[in-house]
C-alpha cells in the first residue's frame, strides 16, 4: 500500500543546504542520544562502558535505521526537513520508495561500517595479531581512499546537487521532497524593524558613555532654580553655608571652590574626581582646587549652629 501510494506522488529535487541540514541534525541526534544512554551509568563504575562501546553504538545506531530508513526512507533530519530517500535505480520518474535490498546495503555501509572504524584499532593492537600488519596495512589504505572518494564524491554533489553521501552514490538513493514546495512570500519587515533597533541601541550605548550625565543634572538644577545675586551680609553667607550644595545636609568638612556656597569635602572631592571641570550647581561659577572655609566663614557658620 505504501509503494501504490508513493507511485502516485512526483519527484520534488531538494536544495543541497536542505540535503546539508539533514546530515547535521542525523549527527546532533546521534549525539543526543549517545549522551542520554550514557547518563544512565554515571552511577556505575568508571569506564564500564569502554570496552563495548562500539558495540553499543552499533545497537543504537541499528535501532534508530530500524525506525527511520527501514520504515519511512527517510532519516530523523531528513523527517523534520519534510525529506525521504527515493530509489534512484527505478526506470520511472515518480516516486519509488528504496528497496529491502537498498536498505539493508545502507545499515551495512553506515552502521557497520563506522563500527569496523572504531573497532579496527582494537582488532589488530593485539599482541597475537602481529604477524598481519599487512592486512592492518591495506586496511588503512582502503580507509583513506573511501575517504577521498568521499571528498571527490561531496565536489561532486556541490556542482550537481544530487547524492550529498558516497552511501547515496554507491546504493543510487536520491533525496527529494515528501510534497510539493511553494513558493513563500518573505516579508522583511520584521527583520527591517530589528535591524533599526539593533542599531539604535548600538549608537546609544556608543554616545551615552560620551555624555557627562552629572554636569548635565547639575546645568539643569541650576538654570530651573535660579539663586538671586549674592550679598555680602553675615545672614546671606549664614544661609549659603547652612547646608552643602550637593547633597542638601549640614556640611562635613565643609569646602568652597571659590564662590560663597560651601561643600561636603566628599561631596566635592568625588564630584572633581567625576568631573575635573565641574562648576558650582548653584551659582554656576568654576571650579578652583576645593579648599578649606576660611575662619571668618567658619565663625559664621559656627554662629548660625549655635
Amino acid at each position: 500500500m505504501a509503494s501504490s501510494i508513493g507511485n502516485e506522488k512526483s519527484v520534488n529535487p531538494v536544495l543541497r543546504i536542505s540535503q546539508l541540514d539533514a546530515l547535521e541534525l542525523n549527527k546532533a541526534l546521534e549525539q543526543l542520544v549517545w549522551s542520554q544512554f550514557t547518563s544512565c551509568f554515571h552511577g556505575f563504575k568508571p569506564g564500564v562502558l569502554a570496552h563495548i562501546e562500539p558495540e553499543v553504538k552499533a545497537f543504537l545506531w541499528l535501532l534508530l535505521w530500524r525506525f527511520t530508513i527501514y520504515s519511512k526512507n527517510a532519516t530523523v533530519g531528513q523527517a523534520i526537513l519534510n525529506i525521504q530517500y527515493k530509489n534512484n535505480l527505478s526506470q520511472t520518474e515518480k516516486y519509488q520508495p528504496l528497496s529491502k535490498h537498498q536498505k539493508l546495503w545502507y545499515l551495512i555501509f553506515t552502521v557497520g561500517g563506522r563500527w569496523l572504524e572504531e573497532r579496527c584499532y582494537d582488532l589488530f593492537s593485539n599482541r597475537q595479531l602481529q604477524s598481519i600488519s599487512k592486512i592492518k596495512h591495506y586496511i588503512n589504505f582502503g580507509a583513506g581512499l573511501l575517504k577521498l572518494c568521499g571528498l571527490v564524491n561531496f565536489l561532486i554533489f556541490l556542482q550537481k546537487g544530487t547524492f550529498a553521501t558516497l552511501t547515496e552514490r554507491i546504493l543510487g538513493i536520491r533525496s527529494v521532497f515528501c510534497k510539493p514546495q511553494s513558493v513563500r512570500q518573505v516579508g522583511f519587515e520584521y527583520m527591517n524593524r530589528e535591524l533599526l533597533w539593533h542599531g539604535f541601541a548600538e549608537f546609544l550605548i556608543y554616545l551615552l558613555p560620551l555624555i557627562n550625565v552629572q554636569k548635565l543634572k547639575l546645568k539643569i538644577c541650576s538654570w530651573c532654580f535660579p539663586i538671586a545675586d549674592i550679598s555680602n551680609s553675615d545672614k546671606t553667607l549664614a544661609t549659603h553655608y547652612k547646608v552643602c550644595s550637593l547633597c542638601g545636609e549640614w556640611p562635613t568638612m565643609p569646602h568652597t571652590i571659590g564662590c560663597s556656597h560651601v561643600f561636603c569635602y566628599y561631596c566635592i572631592k568625588s564630584n572633581y574626581l567625576f568631573d575635573m571641570y565641574f562648576t558650582c550647581p548653584k551659582c554656576g561659577s568654576e571650579k578652583s582646587l576645593p579648599r578649606s572655609m576660611s575662619l571668618t566663614q567658619k565663625h559664621i557658620l559656627s554662629c548660625f549652629g549655635s
